[in-house]
């Protein structure tokens, strides 16, 4: 494979999408009529093909099985409303992929297989991206290993897809969130920054368990003292005290660098606020809480796209806030659906044109 004309296509012979109900689409659970694909073999990427979406069959002795070389992403395509659909900032997607590759000691995959790939496939299957309010294509590329061998070493071969899959908004209601303290997600020199599968598998525990006690997710904390925050499950987190807004930065390696964090910081930098990338404990959180200085806090992720948290958990305490007073998250949910959805120019070069 050298170019984007090498990757072959395979329609379906009758598309699903008439089954589909746009108004009721459950997150992830509803697929598109196609999928890409691509194999590396022998140190080099073959097979690629867009073809209709199907069901793997791989040997038990899969290595992704056993050891766990699995990286993906979450990126969403919006629709305006002449029609026209886009991909919300790709490319630093594409760039974070091939990260989360060499911390996980796999081949990256070249920019046409993932760029053009997806692209294609896109607009392909078009018709399936939703045109409603709060309503997307979400898109998953991931990278699994293949090798059909029981031993601790990376693998040899290597599967590359991309599904797709519409959906409604993730996050409708405002979060309630617990802070973690016992479990950890992340320390410096792990795999913290990289999207991969194991960082989902082992918060999966303290996730259930803040939902038993009626909670969404967990904010998750350092792991040498438990004190500074880091990241909620599925987003980044920010915090608005005073008249600054902070989000723990990136420096240690430990939080995912969030495309939605990366356009947000920029957005409300715009917006005149001051945004400060530094280390926050639940101390000082705290602290401004008691002192009625934390106004606002909320997530940003590709699905949750903007969340707002209306309440903290912490041992026997609680921050609670009034999110109707809000005033920052609101307007940069309003700017960021806006540029999406093609309500005002995109004068970020954000939105990667699909047809």
């Amino acid at each position: 494979m050298t170019d984007a004309e090498t990757i072959q296509i395979i329609r379906v012979d009758k598309s699903a999408l008439g089954d589909l109900d746009f108004k009721n689409l459950p997150f992830g659970k509803v697929f598109t009529d196609h999928l890409l694909e691509a194999d590396y073999i022998d140190g080099q990427w073959t097979n690629g093909c867009i073809r209709p979406f199907h069901s793997l069959q791989l040997s038990p002795a899969t290595a992704v099985f056993h050891y766990g070389q699995a990286i993906f992403e979450g990126i969403k395509a919006y629709k305006t409303e002449d029609g026209k659909v886009s991909i919300f900032r790709p490319e630093e997607n594409f760039k974070r992929f091939n990260l989360s590759a060499v911390r996980m000691d796999m081949p990256e995959v070249p920019e046409y297989i993932f760029m053009e790939g997806m692209r294609q496939l896109i607009e392909l299957d078009a018709d399936w991206v939703p045109a409603l309010a709060d309503h997307s294509l979400y898109i998953r590329p991931f990278m699994i290993a293949t090798d059909e061998v029981i031993g601790v070493k990376p693998s040899e071969t290597y599967k590359f897809m991309i599904i797709l899959s519409p959906s409604g908004p993730y996050y409708i209601k405002p979060m309630r969130i617990y802070v973690e303290e016992k479990y950890t997600r992340a320390a410096p020199g792990g795999v913290g920054f990289a999207k991969n599968a194991g960082n989902y598998a082992g918060s999966m525990l303290a996730t259930s368990q803040a939902r038993k006690a009626g909670y969404d997710q967990v904010l998750w904390t350092d792991a040498f003292e438990h004190k500074y925050l880091q990241e909620v499950g599925v987003m980044n987190v920010f915090f608005m005290i005073g008249d600054k807004v902070i989000t723990p930065a990136l420096d240690e390696g430990t939080i995912l660098p969030g495309v939605t964090r990366n356009s947000a910081i920029e957005l409300i930098r715009d917006m005149g606020y001051v945004v400060e990338e530094r280390s926050i404990s639940i101390d000082e959180l705290i602290a401004a809480h008691q002192k009625g200085e934390v106004k606002e806090i909320f997530g940003t992720g590709t699905a949750a796209t903007i969340a707002y948290i209306y309440e903290l958990g912490y041992r026997d305490q609680a921050i609670e806030l009034n999110t109707e007073l809000w005033k920052l998250a609101p307007e940069l949910r309003k700017q960021m659906n806006d540029i999406k959805y093609g309500n005002i120019p995109d004068n970020k070069g954000w939105m990667y044109p699909v047809n």
